[in-house]
């Protein structure tokens, strides 16, 4: 693989981080700037909602640019924006910083995508948009918990600082590794472009997809830690160690559905959904033993992010050549859309008394919604049959 893709993947690493590691810091955050927990909480809210502003907004704006300049541009959004995360004064700086710093999110991995399909030969696609989101996944197994210790250890304002060399070193790498490409060639133009990306049917099914899928990884895994401690039995101190093993799955799922994508997009698309509800309903009842929950839950990891290359490389066809890197980002906002979804579903799903261990239950059967639109947007699309294996093939 070009070493251009691994200019992306330490990008993506820095990103990952930023995202995740502030669960991590809400003890220390909140007693730094006095705020409650939940109040701290909402930062994880607002970024989320950052990504999702973002897509859009930076699709207008900068659709004539050259991908190469984008890439370095939303670089050096996600380095300030760090930078002001850790010189924030109060609750409500970090909070705009952190929204500054989302908006980065979706146009990178949006544009990333395309760029990484366009280094690789076409039956290597799904692959390459894999290897850029390894450094999401290397992000949570490593990034995320290293983060929180420096965290804890020096200080929340520390991590924030270490993210920040980690987007002027991604920043070098890109302006030296990444090919140039003429700004003349984007065929994506301000808001007609985003207009034109939200009008085609394809195009919006398949976005909806991703959020529907996404909603029932994120309604089981947000609650994965009090479900492993007050219904398996595992200590506080387990939750980690566990949670690695989940971070094991993500790489593997990851590299896999991008290998498996390569050969039939549309099947592996419907396969990884079908994976990933069964894996959800499976620890529905591992849960009850050790051994089996802690299996389950590197299937759940594998399962979960097997569907992320191929549901980006399905949105990218549906596009079909015009407004690729919009229609990428807002699969990437649709990914955190449907995050933020699931979390707060699972936390009715425990207010309405149904409890925590029917959690993943009602989890597992969001991808069965999301698998039904994949199929009707099959079955519309008449210029190829249902199953048949994508033009990358």
């Amino acid at each position: 693989m070009p070493l251009a893709l691994y200019a992306l993947t330490a990008g993506a690493f820095g990103i990952g981080v930023t995202e995740f590691v502030i669960m991590g810091l809400l003890i220390d955050v909140s007693k730094d700037l006095g705020v409650s927990i939940p109040a701290a909480g909402l930062l994880i809210s607002g970024y989320a909602l950052g990504v999702v502003v973002g897509a859009p907004l930076l699709g207008a704006i900068s659709g004539k640019w050259s991908r190469k300049t984008l890439l370095m541009s939303l670089m050096v959004v996600f380095t300030i924006g760090n930078l002001a995360c850790a010189l924030a004064p109060d609750y409500w700086t970090l909070m705009a910083a952190r929204v500054l710093t989302a908006f980065a999110h979706a146009s990178f991995f949006g544009v990333g995508s395309v760029v990484a399909t366009s280094l690789v030969a076409p039956n290597r696609q799904a692959s390459a948009i894999a290897i850029m989101f390894t450094g999401l996944t290397v992000a949570n197994i490593l990034g995320v918990p290293f983060g929180t210790w420096l965290g804890q250890a020096f200080g929340w304002r520390s991590t924030f600082w270490a993210v920040t060399a980690i987007g002027i070193i991604a920043l070098a790498v890109i302006a030296l590794l990444v090919p140039r490409d003429n700004a003349a060639d984007q065929q994506e133009e301000g808001s007609q472009g985003v207009l034109a990306v939200l009008g085609r049917r394809s195009v919006l099914l398949g976005l909806l997809t991703t959020v529907l899928s996404w909603v029932g990884v994120f309604a089981g895994f947000t609650y994965i830690a009090p479900i492993l401690t007050e219904i398996t039995g595992f200590s506080e101190s387990a939750v980690s160690p566990i949670l690695l093993v989940f971070g094991g799955g993500l790489v593997v799922g990851n590299l896999l559905g991008g290998r498996l994508a390569d050969r039939k997009l549309v099947p592996t698309v419907i396969g990884s959904l079908i994976a990933l509800s069964v894996a959800l309903l499976a620890l529905t009842f591992a849960i009850h033993q050790q051994v089996a929950a802690v299996i389950a839950i590197g299937l759940f990891g594998a399962a979960a992010f097997a569907t992320v290359s191929p549901l980006q490389m399905w949105v990218l066809e549906k596009a079909e050549g015009a407004g690729q890197g919009l229609a990428s980002s807002f699969n990437i906002a649709a990914f955190n859309l449907g995050n933020a979804i699931g979390a707060w579903l699972g936390g009715v799903i425990i207010d309405s008394g149904l409890g925590l261990g029917s959690v993943t239950l009602v989890a597992g059967l969001v991808p069965i919604a999301a698998l039904a639109v994949a199929l009707i947007a099959i079955r519309l699309d008449g210029s190829r049959p249902a199953l048949q294996a994508s033009p990358a093939e």
